[in-house]
């Protein structure tokens, strides 16, 4: 199952994410033939993204909460860095499974931003492209689920949520901190516009993600055979208890008829 598309800047390959964990780099002229495999995820790859200034490296993330770093041509994994790194423990999702919905790149500052499903948060990763790294910078936190994010270059980053009254939010960096920016005539008229088309957002970017259903079912047997022994040995203990203890006070053994006959003939 694909999950996500991308191609090289180039044209000459094309990357797909699927639900077996992988990436797939194929050439584009003739798909059968594969250049490389990025393997590392340990669930299905949600989003795959080509970064537009370094042509060379790839960004995917995963169901198991993380984002990689690719030299996507070799297959090479050069970073992978957990999204529960700029999280606190005691956030409500800390222990909940999502994946990301949206990789969105800011080339003027090689920053990447993250939109997950069904949460109201957005990551916030730089990109090092010289150390080969992505280092955490910040967890933007909204009033409401975030449905999407876009960096807009020039602008600062677009957040779409679900508010019907309140659907935007412009985040800006300011002293290296992403913040909100005040209410604007910029916000005004693009809030507007959202509003007016607000049914058609409803019913696409407000349903439920499939993502849930793509989780590997675990399946413990071993703890399903401890169980079903534990009871059957309690089983076997009551019916010990509840058996009369042999002896005169016990149950006599039947005698057969010609035991007796020898019996009385004796």
């Amino acid at each position: 199952m694909l999950l996500d598309v991308a191609v090289s800047p180039d044209d000459r390959f094309v990357l797909t994410a699927d639900r077996d964990e992988k990436i797939r780099v194929s050439w584009a002229a003739a798909p059968h033939s594969i250049e490389s495999f990025c393997l590392g995820h340990t669930e299905f790859v949600s989003r795959i993204f080509v970064v537009p200034n370094h042509p060379e490296l790839l960004l995917s993330s995963s169901g198991d909460r993380t984002l990689r770093l690719w030299e996507y041509r070799s297959g090479r994994e050069l970073h992978c860095c957990p999204l529960t790194s700029l999280q606190e423990p005691a956030e409500p999702w800390s222990d909940k499974r999502f994946a990301v919905s949206r990789i969105t790149y800011w080339s003027q500052e090689d920053c990447v931003a993250l939109s997950c499903d069904g949460l109201p948060v957005v990551y916030i990763f730089q990109l090092d492209a010289a150390q080969r790294q992505l280092v955490p910078r910040q967890l933007l936190t909204f009033q409401h689920r975030v449905w999407d994010a876009a960096f807009e270059e020039g602008h600062g980053l677009w957040v779409l949520q679900d508010c019907q009254e309140d659907p935007l939010v412009l985040c800006r960096p300011v002293g290296g901190q992403w913040q909100s920016v005040p209410e604007s005539a910029e916000l005004k008229r693009v809030s507007a516009h959202v509003r007016v088309n607000w049914a058609m957002l409803e019913g696409c970017a407000g349903v439920d993600s499939g993502f849930s259903s793509l989780y590997k079912a675990a399946c413990d047997n071993m703890t399903t055979y401890l169980k079903k022994k534990e009871e059957r040995l309690k089983q076997q203990l009551e019916k010990r208890r509840r058996a009369p203890p042999p002896g005169p006070s016990g149950p006599t053994k039947r005698m057969k008829t010609g035991d007796l006959a020898r019996g009385c003939s004796s």
